[in-house]
């Protein structure tokens, strides 16, 4: 187990297509299935429980179409519950709709086993609430700690999506210098960290600045550096320059693959990160060198932080090992995610890559199909 916390494990229920899943995590996790397979909804189960660490639990439920279209028409009960295991603590949520198709609180449970613990214990933090009450445990003194930790997970539930580079992209838009905590779920924000990281008083920042630009230029031998200058409204839109030439261009003229390269480089390396990285199709728009380095990137990063990739992509699939796979399918018309049996795959390994063997839907990931090694008895 790493040192960072570490979720065990996600048991969803009654969520969109998934009627009941439960599935293990390791520190780096590569989700892989056909279209409709339920990956996005696998996803999106993570961004709720953003959500509601957010206290915008029904923000959420709005923009996503209502109750009705979060819920399974097929479970048993017209709830969505959603289970967190970390090695120390569990964290559960139990929805459901009221008459407005908005959500609340059914039950909001915490329950503690650290191996320190001599007493472990469950509590609830009680039902009918429409936010979370984690923030509203501070005079508890043996829930408030696991709830704060609780809290900084959920913090990191969410989805980072590089894909929009249009002309009107929140990456490609000016944003207040000061917006720079944290890299967005979009990156619109992409100026002001780098910003922060270049010109910090602290070394570990420094260093990732340049292991960023470093990144970049492996990709881009063109790219010389960022130009990061706030407006006279403290306002501040990416910029960089041309190894061979004085001239500053702006965002909007790096390509598709190099600006969602750039967006990517930036998360993986910044010195702090989420305990939980969630990105959806980080390959979208890259060269197969971009892919590799890619990889790299995710490697390192699984280290100081948990990683969730859903990829489409066999070249980026073939820079992992089995063991990081899930394998999402449908059965009976619901989503179940499977990892391979690596056992099994050892003979098939000896003479195709992984992403061979997905193709010829040996590991499935096919539409309509498991493939024939997903079965988990050895």
């Amino acid at each position: 187990m790493a040192e960072h916390q570490q979720l065990k494990s996600i048991e969803v229920e009654g969520f969109a297509s998934i009627r009941s899943a439960r599935v293990e995590l390791g520190a780096l996790n590569v989700l892989i299935g056909a279209n409709g397979s339920g990956k996005s909804n696998f996803i999106k189960a993570f961004d709720l429980l953003g959500n509601v660490g957010d206290g915008l639990l029904n923000m959420f439920v709005g923009l996503n179409g209502g109750a009705a279209a979060l819920i399974n028409d097929r479970a048993d009960s017209q709830r969505i519950t959603l289970t967190l295991e970390t090695p120390l603590q569990n964290y559960q949520v139990c929805l459901t709709a009221n008459s407005n198709e908005e959500m609340f609180f059914d039950d909001e449970v915490i329950s503690y086993h650290g191996s320190g613990a001599q007493h472990p214990w469950t509590t609830s933090l009680g039902r009918g609430h429409r936010e979370s009450r984690l923030t509203l445990t501070s005079d508890d003194p043996p829930v408030a700690p696991a709830a704060a930790q609780i809290a900084t997970l959920l913090r990191g539930c969410r989805a980072y999506h590089f894909h929009d580079t249009s002309s009107d992209a929140p990456v490609k838009r000016p944003t207040p210098a000061a917006d720079n905590l944290a890299l967005h779920a979009d990156a619109g924000n992409i100026a002001a960290v780098l910003l922060r990281l270049r010109d910090s008083d602290l070394r570990e920042d420094k260093v990732a600045y340049r292991r960023i630009v470093g990144a970049v230029r492996l990709i881009a031998p063109f790219f010389g550096d960022f130009i990061l200058r706030p407006d006279n409204t403290d306002r501040i839109s990416l910029q960089w320059q041309d190894v061979s030439s004085d001239t500053v261009y702006p965002g909007n003229q790096m390509s598709d693959g190099t600006l969602r390269f750039t967006c990517l480089a930036t998360l993986l390396l910044q010195p702090e990160l989420p305990s939980l990285v969630i990105i959806d199709e980080p390959e979208l728009g890259l060269h197969p060198v971009a892919v590799g380095q890619l990889a790299d990137l995710l490697r390192v990063a699984s280290i100081r932080s948990q990683i969730l990739i859903a990829t489409q992509s066999v070249t980026l699939l073939n820079q992992f090992s089995a063991e990081d796979v899930i394998v999402a399918g449908l059965r009976d018309g619901n989503s179940v995610f499977v990892r391979p049996n690596t056992a099994k795959l050892q003979n098939w390994l000896a003479e195709y890559s992984l992403g061979e063997l997905w193709e010829k839907n040996i590991i499935g990931g096919h539409p309509g199909s498991l493939g024939s090694v997903l079965d988990p008895s050895p």
